[in-house]
């Protein structure tokens, strides 16, 4: 009887801790980019979603600002540094030559900020290749996958794009 109440004291504990390491939540780096071609505005509408402490970490570390994102505190540079380095790590190209997007803005939802760009006067018919490259947030987390999920006249493309591989492109 006493060495089952032993092997309970012993055991138990050992149980607890195998399962619990287990169990430990895993940290991801990851975002998440959706283009969409609007034919009747002739525009690839850009939706791209990257953690927010991931961000918050990147503004920190690279402008040496603290951006506080999503908190009352949030700091009122925060867009003009968020456009800044979309600018330097996410770039399209259209048969070769770099397209400008438009900075509209962002939101927050949960753990998640959105920020919206837009690449307007797009005339399909004229393009022949497109290159998507993403290094947002590889040159903080070596371990960062960037989702890009092109739509363009019923087509759908997808890329998983990552610091060794930070391009993707495509025949339209």
């Amino acid at each position: 009887m006493m060495k089952r109440k032993i092997a309970k004291v012993l055991v138990l504990p050992l149980a607890m801790a195998l399962f619990l390491s287990f169990t430990t939540a895993h940290k991801f780096y990851v975002s998440v980019t959706n283009m969409v071609y609007a034919e009747d505005e002739e525009a690839f509408q850009i939706t791209s979603r990257i953690f927010i402490d991931d961000l918050d970490a990147l503004l920190a570390e690279r402008y040496g600002i603290k951006a506080k994102l999503a908190t009352p505190d949030e700091t009122k540079v925060a867009d003009e540094y968020i456009e800044k380095y979309l600018r330097a790590k996410f770039l399209v190209l259209f048969n070769g030559e770099p397209a400008q997007y438009t900075f509209l803005g962002k939101r927050y939802d949960k753990d998640v900020v959105i920020c919206y760009l837009e690449i307007p006067k797009v005339k399909l018919s004229s393009i022949k290749t497109m290159t998507v490259e993403n290094d947002v947030l590889t040159d903080l987390f070596d371990e960062q996958q960037n989702v890009v999920h092109v739509k363009w006249k019923g087509k759908k493309k997808s890329f998983v794009l990552m610091k060794s591989n930070n391009k993707g492109m495509l025949n339209l």
